[in-house]
């Protein structure tokens, strides 16, 4: 009879000790398993593998933490100026670079005169500042000229075609305030930046190299400006000799 019973109780028991090494614990509870699973009918060979069992178990719930991946970071993205890759510079046509680098030496020529000579001439500050209202025309009609074409992705509607007439009103009037050249000036660089924000954010169907010739070109001639302004007011007024002189009779 105590036989019989002996064996009607062995699987359970079994089924027992496998649902408590399969239960995670700590390492306490871990050390008295074997002493948990040493049920009647268990060889020596079966409570050494469970013991091995416990302590592997042991070891994997005490240290999982420490071996959680940490997520990867993400990549560093390159920052470009505004919209637009500074790196397709070197596609520029060599016609479109070569003319607007050109077209800086006007920009650039009358400060660096002013600045040697630690005067100011309002007549080559008024000319620059001439120079600066038809560039900022030249960037509208550009515009008005992209939008017009067939099969152009920029469409002549009232934003881009309202858009291109701004520059050469600002242009117009930085010409009527010729006899303040501070705020001469200061108009023209308003136009330049409104014509290069229009042309990076509110259009950016250009050409990449465009973009980046544009941002070189307004940045060089802003500077110019900002320069000559500067010049003006720090350094004594001095006016140009006429060219020729009325003979007196």
């Amino acid at each position: 009879m105590l036989h019989f019973l002996q064996r009607c109780f062995q699987v359970p028991s079994k089924m027992v000790c496998l649902q408590i090494l399969l239960q995670p614990r700590s390492r306490a509870a871990c050390s008295f398993a074997p002493l948990q699973c040493s049920l009647p009918g268990m060889s020596k060979s079966q409570l050494h593998i469970s013991a091995g069992l416990n302590r592997v178990q042991c070891f994997h719930s005490s240290c999982c933490n420490w071996k959680k991946k940490k997520p990867p970071e993400p990549a560093l993205r390159e920052l470009g100026l505004l919209r637009y890759d500074m790196g397709s510079l070197k596609d520029s046509p060599k016609p479109a670079l070569y003319l607007s680098v050109a077209g800086l030496i006007p920009f650039v020529s009358v400060p660096l005169v002013m600045a040697i000579q630690e005067t100011s001439y309002p007549e080559l500050a008024f000319a620059q500042i001439a120079y600066g209202a038809s560039v900022v025309s030249f960037f509208g009609g550009i515009r008005w000229g992209f939008a017009l074409p067939e099969g152009s992705p920029a469409k002549p509607d009232w934003l881009n075609l309202s858009n291109s007439i701004v520059p050469p009103i600002l242009a117009w009037l930085a010409l009527l305030l010729k006899d303040g050249l501070m705020e001469a000036g200061t108009t023209v660089i308003i136009g330049l930046g409104i014509a290069l924000h229009y042309d990076l954010s509110l259009l950016p169907t250009y050409p990449s190299w465009f973009k980046a010739l544009r941002a070189i070109v307004t940045i060089v001639a802003v500077g110019s400006l900002v320069a000559t302004l500067y010049i003006v007011s720090i350094y004594p007024e001095k006016h140009l000799a006429p060219a020729s002189n009325k003979v007196e009779d």
